[in-house]
């Protein structure tokens, strides 16, 4: 479907897709259509607001728990420890494609984002919708299947909680949430190779880790954006840095757990002096 459709149109039609394969399958059709040009506009001006759901359509497959009653997933070394942790990463990985399309149907028209506002979400989306459906595929190769473990819903609980805010919601979701991906897939991938699951480290090193730092880069690129733009250009690097902690601390719950993969933060865009001052100072793992 492209004729007349424009980018926010079929950002709705992802949310409003129930089944997470044929979601990051839609996703995937929509994004190359955009890419390449097939869909024109990223919304028609005129138009009346679409209403952009609470809570894209999901499966009741998945049972939902409390993050608090979650079982531990282990380090890897069983099994059902990696069929645990990858079933974990596909849950959050399905929630992630929803998350970059919402972004685009739910702030990209309200906020009068520019063109490559759309097509930097577009890409993520394409990824995170890529991301699933590979882990989802090692996880059938691993004996399991998603849906055969409970997981939570954390993820969405903070979409919900940033969906008036756009500075929040690029903070939060891609600043706070993806930024602490980076700092546990090293350990993640590790693990994985110790056990003796060389295929599922390369997966995650190979394809997802590298992929997940541009995702955070789209957020630190945005929240730069908009720091910016609602001053006029003038605001300075501390300004924006101070803004960063202003919004996390007014929409994220506690603060935030070192140890930070200081590398791939900066790869994205930002230094300690964005994290650091917003975490705990005595933490022990």
């Amino acid at each position: 479907m492209t004729g007349g459709e424009t980018l926010v149109e079929a950002a709705l039609r992802v949310l409003n897709t129930p089944d997470p394969v044929e979601k990051a399958k839609l996703g995937d059709q929509i994004a190359n259509n955009w890419l390449q040009g097939l869909i024109l506009d990223s919304y028609t001006p005129s138009q009346p607001d679409f209403i952009v759901p609470d809570r894209p359509a999901r499966l009741t497959n998945v049972k939902l728990v409390s993050p608090s009653l979650m079982p531990k997933l282990g380090k890897a070394g069983s099994l059902q420890s990696r069929q645990a942790i990858v079933h974990s990463l596909v849950h959050t990985e399905s929630w992630a494609i929803d998350l970059s399309w919402d972004i685009i149907a739910r702030f990209g028209k309200q906020e009068s984002m520019p063109r490559e506002f759309f097509d930097d979400f577009v890409r993520v989306a394409q990824d995170e919708g890529r991301h699933f459906t590979l882990l989802a595929a090692r996880l059938e190769e691993l004996g399991s299947h998603y849906g055969a473990l409970p997981a939570h819903d954390g993820l969405w609980d903070s979409a919900v909680a940033t969906s008036k805010d756009l500075f929040a919601r690029l903070a939060v979701e891609h600043c706070v949430h993806e930024a602490r991906g980076l700092d546990v897939l090293p350990t993640t991938i590790s693990r994985f190779r110790n056990g003796g699951d060389n295929q599922t480290a390369e997966l995650l090193e190979k394809v997802i880790y590298p992929e997940e730092i541009t995702h955070c880069a789209a957020g630190v690129k945005w929240f730069k954006y908009l720091c910016s733009r609602s001053c006029g250009g003038e605001e300075s690097d501390d300004e924006v840095v101070n803004k960063f902690h202003e919004v996390v601390r007014s929409y994220f719950r506690g603060p935030l757990k070192p140890p930070f993969n200081e590398s791939a933060r900066r790869a994205a865009g930002f230094g300690p002096q964005w994290y650091e001052p917003l975490a705990v100072k005595d933490f022990t793992q």
